[in-house]
């Protein structure tokens, strides 16, 4: 009830300023009239600050709130550092050592990491949560897909588990269907909340696609026991990360082999850059694609999409929020372009506008969408790789019983 969307909080709030307006009506003293004027601004400010906060139904509870504005989430998910170029191997002993490996079968492990792309140059924070199968015996040889999770903006990976609420959403879908398992992966699409890269190589600045559809994957696969980049690879977003995942994946096709948009747009908007490129640096706007028109329409997906050569494009799912018109009407338009080259593009309109309550409930359907068609290719993927070499019996018969869903 006084939750930061409660009607309690709300009531509280008109009480308080109406007590305030009653002190600044009868106060006799000028001193304690302004006293009590400049007070009534607090619940008024905060008044408003809760009605933007419920009208995008972004946090629920006091707690998610402050974890993300102080950062203080950040510091309880332990961090992992690679050591010199890394590999899955010394990952899982090293994973091993510091974790309830007991625990993590049960309820999977969320981590943070810190990325430096070999292309990009950009350095930036990704968390990543392995299931509780990653922990399992019946999976020891098995190399998962993955979904690689975007943001919106003003945002971070932090909203993922503070506003959508994605671990236990995850642990209940699989719970239903374990052999569906991937490794989920959060990176900061834009280097701050005060930025909105779009995901956008910047042919003079910031090359933020690179670092999100290139660096990260790579680092992952070489680090993680993954598949590498591939039709076992999903990628998705909400708001600006559900534009930059139709944008990735139309580019990048052999990266990824589904992708979810949820409340997403399909055109670029004017992008907020720091100044001088230089992480930190002071948020300006910028039209990235100024005089070239060309490169402007390979990052306008409801373009590109009708020019680009034939090539096998990732399965799509879309998203939208009911009461946000322009919301629907993009997700309508973008599944007819792609159903002139798809058989099927699952539309789920949700109740609400561009909110995270919309994000919160199309996100389940979206993971149980995704994650069997990615599964399936990695089982497939291990039982091709374990066939082609006799030695490792154990990974073949592994990836036969995930395959069948653990029946012999």
């Amino acid at each position: 009830m006084f939750e930061p969307q409660g009607t309690g909080f709300f009531l509280l709030l008109m009480v308080a300023f109406g007590a305030l307006l009653v002190w600044v009506a009868l106060a006799r003293q000028v001193v304690f009239r302004v006293l009590a004027a400049c007070l009534a601004f607090i619940p008024a400010m905060v008044f408003g600050i809760a009605a933007v906060n419920k009208f995008y139904d972004y946090y629920q509870t006091w707690g998610g709130m402050i974890s993300d504005l102080t950062g203080q989430g950040v510091n309880t998910i332990p961090k992992y550092t690679v050591a010199d170029k890394g590999s899955s191997k010394q990952f899982d002993k090293d994973i091993g050592r510091v974790t309830n490996l007991a625990e993590d079968a049960q309820v999977g492990y969320l981590f943070q990491t810190t990325i430096t792309g070999e292309r990009s140059r950009l350095t930036r924070d990704v968390y990543v949560y392995l299931p509780p199968q990653y922990f399992q015996k019946a999976y020891a040889h098995y190399r998962f897909p993955v979904i690689e999770l975007l943001h919106g903006s003003p945002g971070d990976p932090q909203a993922w588990l503070d506003v959508l609420g994605l671990v236990p959403t995850y642990l209940s879908l699989l719970e239903a269907h374990p052999a569906d398992a991937a490794v989920l992966v959060m990176p900061d699409t834009d280097g701050g909340k005060q930025y909105q890269l779009q995901c956008l190589n910047d042919p003079g600045g910031l090359q933020d696609m690179t670092f999100v559809g290139q660096d990260v994957p790579d680092y992952i696969a070489r680090v993680i026991r993954v598949q590498p980049p591939g039709r076992a690879w999903g990628l998705a977003g909400y708001s600006e990360g559900g534009y930059c995942t139709a944008n990735i994946v139309l580019q990048e096709p052999g990266q990824y082999g589904a992708a979810g948009v949820m409340s997403g747009y399909f055109a670029p908007a004017p992008s907020q850059v720091p100044a001088g490129n230089k992480p930190g640096g002071k948020p300006i706007q910028v039209d990235v694609f100024a005089g070239d028109p060309a490169l402007r329409l390979v990052n306008t997906p409801q373009v590109y999409l009708t020019r680009v050569p034939t090539f096998e494009l990732p399965a799509f799912w879309l998203a939208a929020g009911d009461s946000d018109r322009s919301d629907v009407d993009a997700a309508a338009y973008f599944r007819h372009l792609l159903l002139a080259r798809l058989a099927q593009v699952p539309l789920l309109i949700v109740p609400g506008g561009h909110q995270g309550s919309v994000w919160r409930a199309a996100l389940g359907p979206m993971l149980s969408w995704m994650t069997p068609q990615l599964a399936e290719q990695a089982a497939a993927a291990d039982a091709a790789d374990a066939a082609t070499a006799p030695a490792t019996g154990a990974r073949h018969r592994d990836a036969e019983q995930i395959a069948t869903g653990g029946k012999t």
